[in-house]
């Protein structure tokens, strides 16, 4: 059996940050030091996922990844950023997007009949999107132009606070319950949003954000790269309760790989055997069903088990899959099934 299929489509990564920061792109093709490229890409059945475009905050004066590796942990959160200097980072990052798509490295996609077509070609099937809407504008000038260059997914925040949100810190223990809903500009861009069927990210977002979101938006709800709460108590992570409401909206969630949201302890250490992935995807099945859950992994914007290391070895994912039971019907389901369903529902096409 093929272990690098069924091809995984993924909710999330950093890879255009990544690309940016090093100048990159045209390493794309043979290979970088990251976690994501199209050697590792294709070695690990990698078809294809969502490229987030992330705002750098200020420097900080500590070692987030050290402080996350302590038993207990509340990081202050990065001041709001500009909405001009957003904008100019997300231009940045987009062009790098666009960049691999002129080469022919990957092809962004506007609907999931482009993403099954391209990921059947054996290509990388690209979703333009934000992680956290600081370079949105409060009249969305911004959206309406990066939704006409392919924009199809936001998310609200990336933690820290927006004019439309506010985000859960990197705390453990803690429940996601923390601060306001909404704002009013807030409220505003989900309804914007569902006009223009733009996708809705939940990831990052407090729990009186998600409730505002969840009467509001009439998509499914999805969090592209979150885990469960009731495994491992992060802010970051979905409760049950929350998990109830995804599932009534038919909406979706990607397993994230992120250590500190894998880790019953909450730590940022890579010592975690791959059965800590497949114990959420449990419980997430457990709650949401068989059709609503996915992979978003986080490639190249988190420390990532040290037995996974990069996409290269997705094949190791799926060996402990099927290891663990899971047949083809539910093995293609969680690894781009489900996203082509909950994507079609909500972009129409």
């Amino acid at each position: 059996m093929d272990n690098a299929t069924p091809p995984i489509f993924d909710g999330h990564n950093d890879t255009l940050t990544y690309l940016a920061k090093s100048r990159g792109s045209a390493n794309f093709q043979t290979g970088t030091d990251g976690q994501l490229d199209l050697p590792k890409a294709r070695a690990g059945g990698f078809g294809g996922g969502f490229f987030a475009c992330w705002v750098p905050s200020e420097e900080q004066d500590f070692d987030r990844d050290a402080e996350m590796a302590r038993p207990e942990y509340d990081l202050p959160l990065p001041a709001p950023v500009e909405q001009d200097r957003a904008l100019r980072a997300v231009l940045a990052e987009a062009a790098e997007l666009f960049r691999l798509d002129a080469a022919g490295h990957l092809k962004v996609c506007t609907s999931a009949t482009d993403i099954r077509t391209v990921m059947d070609r054996g290509q990388i099937a690209a979703v333009f999107h934000l992680e956290g809407a600081e370079a949105i504008d409060p009249d969305f000038d911004a959206l309406e132009v990066l939704y006409r260059a392919g924009l199809r997914s936001i998310g609200l925040v990336w933690s820290r606070p927006t004019i439309f949100a506010e985000g859960v810190p990197f705390r453990y223990p803690s429940s996601p319950d923390i601060g306001g809903g909404l704002t009013d500009q807030g409220k505003r861009l989900v309804e914007y949003c569902n006009r223009l069927k733009v996708m809705i990210d939940l990831s990052h977002l407090n729990e009186a954000g998600f409730r505002d979101v969840a009467r509001l938006s009439n998509a499914p709800l999805v969090a592209t790269h979150s885990n469960a709460h009731a495994i491992c108590p992060h802010a970051r992570n979905l409760t049950d309760r929350q998990l109830a409401v995804i599932a009534e909206s038919g909406g979706l969630v990607g397993v994230n790989f992120a250590v500190a949201f894998l880790r019953e302890d909450g730590r940022m250490i890579d010592d975690v055997p791959l059965e800590e992935i497949i114990r959420h995807l449990d419980h997430l099945i457990d709650k949401l069903g068989e059709d609503g859950v996915g992979f978003g992994s986080d490639f190249d914007g988190a420390t990532i088990p040290r037995d996974l290391a990069n996409a290269a070895r997705l094949t190791k994912l799926r060996e402990a899959m099927r290891a663990h039971g899971y047949d083809e019907a539910l093995m293609t389901k969680l690894c781009h099934g489900n996203w082509l369903r909950v994507l079609e529902r909500t972009w129409g096409e």
